[in-house]
């Protein structure tokens, strides 16, 4: 027998159960791994509420952790018991002590890297590496506008940013978070609370504005996105953490300078294996050289059995950074 995490109705933190499963054997294609970290991530919010729905009840949660392959199924050929892996794109589940996961979704992970790294930045690494590389190429001394900088995508997109010689502004609730995106490699900060976003863009760019804005608070945030960008500008929506935008006339469009909206996902980049050996290689090589650090808090450190109490806090928006569960 093992634990895990499980709900049976969508709703709060509440719905959120400890229990005792048996875990299944392998499959064909699928490898047993033996968690020692997962990461908590925004999306597993969505879920577990009911924004996103499930194919049955009850359901396990999580789709990311680091761990030690413990067992093989038939035909698995690119892993072995003992082996060090991270994964971050496997079947619903991963809020438990061992998970069978697919072999074309995991990645070994070098030995420079933590489980505890690897499990607290490899979703929100890839989806920084997407955003930034691919949905639009950010360039050497550009100029963009990043919501929620002090958070876990947030504080991974300022040092990739840095990296490439980019000028990451960073929306914060705080005058701390300001000071983690800027040490983090954020260009400068906006407090969304005390300043005017589109207006302090404006003026941080000389009148400019931005070429594109990636933004994954949604609703709250909406206006002042397409209001910070420039003529022909890139709104990239990833996310939903105030609720999700709805109704849009696309007229506004037109009147704020012919701007484009794209709408992706991570699932919408990393169809295939090569796309995550590739993804996973650009990141792998900034965490082991240092150029990106994500270290956790201690006290956003949870217990496993804890998945209710770390999803509180990470709604109330009282985290910063990644957040972990440890088995």
């Amino acid at each position: 027998m093992a634990k895990r995490i499980q709900f049976s109705a969508q709703g709060g933190p509440d719905v959120l159960e400890w229990t005792d499963f048996e875990p299944a054997d392998p499959a064909e294609h699928e490898v047993q791994v033996e968690h020692r970290a997962i990461g908590i991530n925004y999306i597993d919010t969505y879920v577990r509420s009911g924004l996103y729905p499930v194919a049955a009840f009850p359901s396990g949660l999580g789709t990311e952790a680091a761990g030690v392959v413990s067992r093989v199924g038939r035909g698995v050929t690119l892993f072995k018991p003992g082996d060090r892996v991270v994964y971050c794109l496997a079947s619903m589940g991963a809020y438990s002590e061992v998970h069978n996961v697919a072999e074309d979704r995991l990645m070994h992970l070098p030995e420079a890297i933590s489980f505890e790294q690897g499990a607290a930045s490899y979703l929100k690494g890839l989806t920084t590496q997407y955003l930034l590389r691919q949905t639009y190429k950010i360039s050497a001394g550009e100029t963009f506008l990043f919501h929620a900088a002090a958070g876990g995508v947030g504080l991974i997109a300022c040092q990739w940013a840095k990296a490439l010689g980019a000028h990451l502004i960073g929306t914060v609730g705080s005058a701390e978070k300001a000071a983690m995106a800027k040490k983090a490699g954020a260009w400068a900060t906006i407090n969304y609370r005390e300043e005017n976003i589109a207006q302090r863009v404006s003026e941080l760019t000389d009148g400019k504005k931005v070429g594109v804005v990636y933004d994954s608070v949604g609703k709250d945030t909406w206006e002042a996105s397409l209001d910070s960008l420039r003529r022909h500008g890139l709104m990239v929506s990833f996310g939903n953490a105030s609720g999700p935008v709805t109704g849009i006339d696309l007229g506004i469009l037109n009147k704020k300078g012919s701007l484009f909206v794209t709408r992706p996902s991570l699932f919408g980049y990393i169809t295939n294996r090569q796309e995550l050996e590739t993804a996973s290689a650009e990141l792998f090589s900034l965490l082991a050289s240092g150029a990106i650090k994500v270290d956790v808090p201690e006290q956003q450190k949870f217990a496993l059995k804890e998945a209710s109490k770390a999803h509180q806090m990470l709604e109330s928006r009282a985290t910063q950074g990644s957040c972990l569960l440890i088995p």
